[in-house]
């Protein structure tokens, strides 16, 4: 889309999006709900198993956002993601979803940025763990769900994050035998880590975006 004189006029602020789409969210507390994502480019990380092309994106503004999410009106839910949502979306960027778009509004985060006013479901999904993932701090403590991408670490050092909903997600590998083992030490964590659910990228599953 192009970004028109009286669109930077009306709102100033643009974000590079590198795709809004529709279809299941694969992972977590919402699995098979239908969602209109917008994935959002740039990441304050680097972690090795990241699956975005931080590189591409569209500026867009925020009613163009709102518009291209309105073309898919049986959508239960928006979910922002990325990349990392929070080094751009804002709360002038949410309330202009909101009036446009009367849905919930969910972000995919991995919490090392504060969170913007008027957010639905807070999904916190720290990356320390892992190589390129701790470049940055997590600031985050709260969320609504805690999902944590499962490589072997120690569990007790998310004591102290509160959530509603804590799932242990495998690690995607390209190698399927990698993949078998990830999910099995994933299983073998949860049935020996009360308050922890598994949680499978089914859309990885079903091949959906």
């Amino acid at each position: 889309m192009n970004v028109t004189k009286t669109d930077f006029f009306v709102y100033p602020t643009v974000y590079r999006i590198n795709e809004i789409f529709y279809s299941l969210q694969g992972e977590g507390y919402h699995t098979g709900t239908p969602a209109v994502f917008v994935r959002f480019s740039g990441c304050n990380l680097a972690c090795r198993f990241c699956d975005t092309d931080h590189r591409s994106g569209t500026l867009m503004t925020a009613r163009q956002i709102a518009q291209t999410v309105l073309q898919y009106p049986e959508a239960a839910l928006i979910v922002l993601t990325g990349g990392e949502p929070t080094l751009t979306a804002d709360e002038a960027l949410v309330q202009t979803i909101k009036s446009l778009a009367p849905l919930p509004i969910a972000i995919e985060t991995n919490g090392t940025r504060p969170i913007p006013e008027g957010i639905d479901w807070v999904t916190f999904s720290p990356k320390d763990a892992f190589e390129g993932g701790g470049a940055q701090p997590c600031v985050l403590t709260t969320c609504d769900e805690l999902k944590v991408v499962y490589c072997g670490q120690d569990l007790a050092r998310y004591d102290h994050i509160k959530a509603l909903h804590r799932f242990l997600q495998p690690c995607y590998a390209p190698d399927p035998e990698v993949c078998k083992r990830n999910v099995q030490a994933c299983v073998q964590a949860v049935l020996h880590h009360r308050g922890w659910r598994l949680s499978l990228q089914t859309h990885r599953l079903l091949n959906i975006p």
